[in-house]
């Protein structure tokens, strides 16, 4: 039984440091629409349209909001008022099968 107990122990250790290394992090998104009546952040960890994160408008015309995701390379866009738009402050994109761009996020 004793044995039983120590592959276990030994078993769960590895568990532990996984965990501690796919820890979701804090990501800050942000885009410039003054006149935007609605600014939603979409992508990859969003399931895209199926469950937006709506932003909130600083004083400034700055939507902003922030995201706990984990560690990797997400893909994700911004829906203005409707309207795709992409993240001009984003340099890593890929195309997308609808003939446009994501952006690209990589967290560590």
């Amino acid at each position: 039984m004793n044995t039983t107990s120590k592959q276990f122990s030994l078993n769960r250790t590895p568990s532990k440091k996984s965990n501690k290394s796919t820890a979701n992090k804090q990501q800050s998104f942000s885009f410039v629409a003054p006149g935007a009546l609605n600014v939603q952040l979409v992508g990859d960890f969003t399931h895209w349209q199926e469950q937006p994160i709506s932003m909130k408008k600083g004083t400034d015309g700055v939507w902003k909001t922030a995201v706990a995701l984990a560690p990797g390379v997400h893909h994700y866009r911004f829906l203005v008022d409707g309207q795709w738009r992409d993240d001009p402050e984003c340099e890593l994109r890929v195309a997308n099968p609808f003939g446009g761009q994501n952006s690209m996020r990589k967290v560590d």
